[in-house]
C-alpha cells in the first residue's frame, strides 16, 4: 500500500505576517505623492549677498536723485536773498549821515586849504584878502564835500526804492527794512544837499567883513 503525501499547511503566524505586509503595500501604494516645491520658493530661501543689497542700494539712491525727489536735492527755483538791496540802502543811510556830520576827507581839503592861504598871505595882505583865502575857501571845500556825500546818498537811495519797479515782477518783494533803511538814507542826503548848497553859496550864514574895505 502506497503512502499519500500530505499537503504542506501555512500556520497562522505565517498567515497573519503576510496578511500585514499585504496591508502595508497597499497603502503605501495608495498615498499621494509630496508635490515639489516651487522654484519661487526656492529662491526665495536663499540668502541675499551683502554685495547685491549695496548694488540695490545704490541704483534706488542713483533713482531718486534722477527723478529730482532725492534729499538732498537743490530747490527748484533760485531763492532771492535780498542782499545786494540790504548793503545798498545801508550804505545810502551812512552816506546820507556823513553828509551832515562831515567826514575826515572834508577835514583834511579844509585844513589844506587854509594852509594855502595862510602861505599865500604870508607876505601882506588886506584883512578882506585874509578873510577869504584862510576861512571862506575852507569854508566852501567842506561843503562841497559834504554836498558830494549827500548826492550819492540822494542816488544810492532812490535805486534802492526805484529798482523793485524795473525788470520781471519778483513773487519775493523787498523786505521792510530794506526800504525804510533807503528811505531814511534818501531823506538825510536831501537835507545834507541842501544845507551844503546853502552853506557854499553863503546863504545860511555871510562871510565876516572888517566893514571898512581894507
Amino acid at each position: 500500500m502506497t503512502a499519500t503525501p500530505t499537503p504542506l499547511t501555512k500556520t497562522d503566524n505565517e498567515a497573519d505576517a503576510e496578511a500585514t505586509a499585504a496591508d502595508t503595500a497597499a497603502q503605501a501604494s495608495d498615498a499621494p505623492e509630496a508635490p515639489e516645491a516651487p522654484e519661487a520658493s526656492r529662491d526665495s530661501s536663499q540668502k541675499a549677498s551683502p554685495d547685491d543689497v549695496f548694488t540695490d542700494e545704490a541704483e534706488d539712491g542713483r533713482d531718486g536723485d534722477e527723478d529730482g525727489l532725492g534729499d538732498d536735492a537743490p530747490p527748484a527755483g533760485p531763492v532771492r536773498t535780498g542782499i545786494g538791496a540790504g548793503a545798498a540802502a545801508v550804505v545810502s543811510g551812512a552816506l546820507g549821515l556823513a553828509s551832515l556830520t562831515g567826514t575826515w576827507m572834508g577835514k583834511v581839503l579844509s585844513e589844506r586849504e587854509t594852509l594855502l592861504g595862510q602861505i599865500k598871505t604870508a607876505q601882506g595882505g588886506t584883512a578882506s584878502a585874509q578873510i577869504h583865502e584862510i576861512y571862506a575857501d575852507s569854508w566852501h571845500t567842506t561843503a562841497a564835500i559834504n554836498g558830494g556825500f549827500a548826492l550819492l546818498a540822494l542816488l544810492v537811495g532812490a535805486f534802492v526804492l526805484a529798482r523793485p519797479a524795473f525788470g520781471a515782477p519778483d513773487a519775493h518783494p523787498q523786505p521792510v527794512w530794506v526800504r525804510a533803511v533807503a528811505l531814511g538814507g534818501l531823506v538825510l542826503g536831501a537835507i545834507g544837499l541842501l544845507l551844503s548848497v546853502g552853506m557854499y553859496f553863503d546863504l545860511f550864514a555871510t562871510l565876516p567883513s572888517t566893514g571898512s574895505g581894507s
